[in-house]
């Protein structure tokens, strides 16, 4: 037991010297060709720990600029997945634009733009169809349902007040009792309410912000001092 322990302390520690090392070869840098495999290497990583370093991975595609010969499509792949994971955040539009058009021409790149497109324009449902056809690229990365779920509780925070349960199933992909775990799970953690309603069945009440209650976003106007105001008004009159 405590050699296991011991082991896992020392993995811990290999990977955080690891992680220190590469952020410090960006800093120093960037464009030196011999730090590409680290970074290769180091997009792995993120995977296996699910861990993300939009700085290193933008750092690595444009050093593929420059050694394109050298591009591992894999590698590529995973980046831009770890971008979607990322959303709201634009990570995947600054990875897009780093990786030749010749590239995004192939299949898979072409699937993850149109799952990026679905994100953008909150198309949950179409989105998580072609998903399901393309879980041979995706399920290389641990965690991407996942996040792509507090994705859209985020979008859906941002436009409803009440938001229906089959709307929320329909957007987080996810049905039947695994659904009343996720609803209690934000009940008990992040201050939804539930309400019956006999002609909607059940909604979710969402906390309140300034974007589902925009009477709750300040006014240009309370932001304007007196003393503008009363230098405004004589121009006027």
């Amino acid at each position: 037991m405590g050699r296991e322990m011991s082991n896992s302390t020392t993995n811990q520690k290999q990977q955080s010297a690891m992680s220190y090392t590469v952020e410090q070869l960006v800093a120093v840098n960037p464009y030196n060709p011999d730090i590409l495999p680290d970074l290769e290497n180091y997009v792995n990583e993120q995977v296996s720990s699910e861990t993300y370093s939009l700085n290193a991975n933008l750092c690595l595609l444009r050093l593929y600029q420059f050694e394109p010969e050298r591009m591992s499509t894999q590698i590529v792949a995973r980046i831009l997945i770890k971008a979607l994971m990322a959303m709201p955040a634009p990570d995947f539009s600054l990875c897009l634009f780093l990786i030749p058009e010749r590239v995004q021409m192939e299949e898979q790149f072409k699937t993850l733009i149109v799952l990026s497109h679905y994100l953008e324009t909150a198309r949950f449902r179409q989105f998580w169809d072609e998903a399901a056809k393309s879980r041979h690229i995706l399920e290389v990365v641990p965690g991407f349902e996942q996040a792509i779920q507090a994705y859209a509780v985020h979008v859906l925070s941002l436009t409803y007040q009440k938001v229906p349960r089959s709307i929320l199933a329909e957007s987080i992909n996810i049905e039947g009792l695994s659904l009343d775990k996720f609803i209690e799970h934000h009940v008990a953690n992040s201050g939804w309410a539930i309400e019956k309603n006999q002609n909607k069945g059940q909604l979710i009440i969402l906390p309140s912000n300034e974007f589902n209650h925009p009477e709750l976003k300040k006014s240009t106007a309370d932001g304007i001092p007196l003393e503008h105001i009363t230098r405004i008004l004589p121009i006027l009159g």
